[in-house]
């Protein structure tokens, strides 16, 4: 009886020790996730002192500011390597587009806007998605009229871009064109048929129009949309 209580008091004792030799490994693996990036960051803002360059502050900046690499996603490390950038090289072929897009998240409409139209004037239609990021900009401060033109100006370049379509249909509906939302909805839908956003758009401009038997439909036809979405 005393050597059975024995074997088990030291199985208690070994599963304790294992488990809190997984728990440690577990949170020395948690603790490079979190701390790598930073080294890393620290890595490049040395890299880029001893060997300045414009395009290697941009790749930095693009690096950290890219949602295909969430783990190394650092909006503070992009701005800081994008300003590097501009500094060191301003004509950069992309560098004002990505600044405004900083700008614009943090809520600054004020410097994005500034920016992108910097962009534009440098390098015009050879960076046709800045026309898309204005519009957006725009919209956020309600100058409709100027977005529903850049929206314009870049679906000449991308028409299929479904976003951008819905987006253009947002501006026309805030600046009264309900009826040219509902044409550029349904042309939209001819494209992507079970879209949620241009179904909930379009929905929303029929129903400005008074269609309410049609915007009832889309609406409905929207929620289906909406119910099978995945995270992706």
């Amino acid at each position: 009886m005393k050597t059975s209580f024995l074997q088990h008091i030291s199985r208690l004792f070994r599963a304790r020790i294992i488990m809190f030799v997984l728990i440690g490994i577990l949170s020395i693996l948690l603790c490079i996730q979190i701390v790598y990036p930073s080294i890393e960051i620290v890595r490049e803002k040395i890299t880029l002192a001893h060997s300045p360059s414009g395009i290697l502050a941009f790749d930095y900046g693009e690096r950290h500011f890219s949602s295909k690499n969430p783990r190394e996603y650092n909006i503070d490390a992009a701005e800081y390597f994008f300003e590097q950038a501009a500094h060191l090289n301003p004509d950069i072929l992309y560098l004002h587009h990505q600044r405004a897009r900083i700008a614009f998240l943090r809520g600054d409409y004020g410097t994005a806007l500034q920016e992108i139209n910097i962009q534009i004037e440098l390098h015009g239609t050879s960076t046709p998605n800045s026309y898309y990021v204005r519009g957006l900009i725009e919209g956020f401060v309600g100058d409709y009229i100027d977005a529903a033109s850049d929206y314009e100006e870049f679906l000449v370049f991308d028409p299929k871009d479904w976003a951008a379509i819905n987006d253009y249909a947002w501006v026309l509906l805030k600046s009264g064109r309900s009826e040219d939302a509902v044409k550029v909805t349904n042309e939209g839908l001819l494209l992507f048929p079970t879209n949620a956003w241009l179904l909930n758009s379009n929905a929303i401009a029929l129903y400005e129009i008074h269609d309410i038997v049609h915007a009832r439909l889309q609406a409905q036809r929207a929620i289906v949309a909406v119910d099978a979405l995945t995270d992706e």
